[in-house]
């Protein structure tokens, strides 16, 4: 059974991951063909990084990214602690409904979302035209409820005494908040962040629904192109951000494990 296992494990892993290393090797090749590998040569890499319009795709993803991302933690923790402070029925209620866009297809929220925009512009007057900031807040919407999922475990596992004890010392409530709460629901926060960010940069069909002609995401950009056809720029592409997310993961699995064996080496120096 467990050799059985072994193999279920490395077949999955290799569906997962060989189409991942042909994209990677193909980024490489000299032609435009996606079967016969004719050469090795970097021109996709430096076509990828003249061309303006991929460019300016990434920067918009990384800006409404980082914008969301943000806000939305902020918006979360503060909606955490508040639901945190709720009497068990009421809690339950709220959170129930913050479940909802997480379970609901993105293209019933996608379609929401852009209904609400022309809503807003044409019987509102609002003038809010797609692009930037549509993007912004539909990133926010659907981002609010994972950082409310990530802080919520983290207040439940809070010991209320340390909070009073640091009042009892003599802070007030917001010196006891910011120095007791804040640092230890840090990691659930820190989670609600990067897991924001994470689905803000893959977030394709939202972004598809509120997106300008002028302002679009990635993921929009790339699905424009392979439309006509997939050109090899974004073999190179999705190589780079291949690595790139590669790299961050070892870096925090490093940063993790040293912080393990500092704890441990403390607990070990106690003794």
């Amino acid at each position: 059974m467990k050799r059985l296992g072994k193999i279920y494990t490395w077949l999955i892993m290799g569906f997962l991951y060989i189409p991942i290393f042909v994209l990677i090797v193909y980024s490489f090749n000299e032609s435009k063909s996606r079967s016969v590998f004719t050469g090795f040569t970097f021109k996709w890499y430096k076509e990828l990084f003249s061309n303006r319009l991929i460019l300016s795709s990434l920067g918009n993803t990384l800006l409404i990214a980082l914008i969301s991302s943000v806000l939305s933690t902020i918006l979360g923790t503060a909606a955490a602690i508040g639901i945190q402070a709720m009497n068990k029925k009421a809690r339950s209620v709220i959170m129930n409904i913050t479940y909802l866009p997480i379970i609901d297809p993105e293209i019933v929220t996608g379609v929401s979302l852009m209904l609400l925009f022309v809503y807003l512009r044409t019987h509102l007057h609002i003038p809010l035209e797609m692009g930037l900031i549509t993007l912004s807040l539909a990133h926010i919407t659907f981002n609010v409820p994972y950082v409310i999922l990530n802080v919520i475990p983290k207040l439940r596992q809070l010991d209320q005494s340390v909070y009073e004890a640091a009042l009892d010392l003599g802070c007030n409530p917001t010196q006891a908040f910011a120095k007791v709460v804040i640092p230890e629901i840090m990691p659930g926060i820190i989670s609600g962040f990067l897991m924001a960010f994470t689905y803000s940069l893959d977030d394709f069909i939202i972004s598809y629904f509120v997106s300008g002609p002028t302002s679009q995401t990635l993921p929009v950009t790339i699905y424009s192109m392979t439309r006509k056809k997939v050109s090899p720029e974004i073999n190179a592409l999705s190589t780079i951000i291949f690595i790139v997310v590669l790299a961050v993961l070892v870096m925090i699995n490093l940063y993790d494990a040293r912080q393990t064996k500092k704890k441990q080496a403390r607990i070990s120096q106690s003794f």
